[in-house]
């Protein structure tokens, strides 16, 4: 339509881009790249502490407070509580114990 080539134009002429530019507000903390890598740091170790999260953060090259970290989490639905658990679910003590009991039936 006339009124879309007429906005187009414009945007070609300031921008360099036909493309769909940045919404208002500020951008993202953390990149997708590192909050996929933290979701998946948390699913395999739930004991994981923010503050070890925070370190794997830097160690991704993105620097970011717990708070930052803890409110990424808390987007993703599966992690809306944020508390490392306080023991493991078993010991490696009963781990044995069950291994034994196993083997013997």
């Amino acid at each position: 339509s006339r009124r879309a080539v007429a906005s187009i134009i414009p945007k070609w002429k300031n921008f360099g881009t036909t493309r769909s530019l940045h919404g208002a507000g500020n951008p993202d903390k953390l990149s997708n790249r590192v909050r996929r890598a933290l979701d998946r740091e948390v699913t395999k170790n739930l004991m994981v502490t923010l503050r070890e999260l925070q370190s794997s953060s830097v160690e991704m090259g993105e620097r970011s407070i717990r708070r930052t970290i803890s409110a990424a989490l808390h987007q993703n639905q599966s992690f809306m509580v944020r508390v490392a658990r306080w023991k493991p679910l078993l010991s490696k003590r009963h781990m044995r114990a069950r291994l034994e009991i196993g083997k013997k039936h």
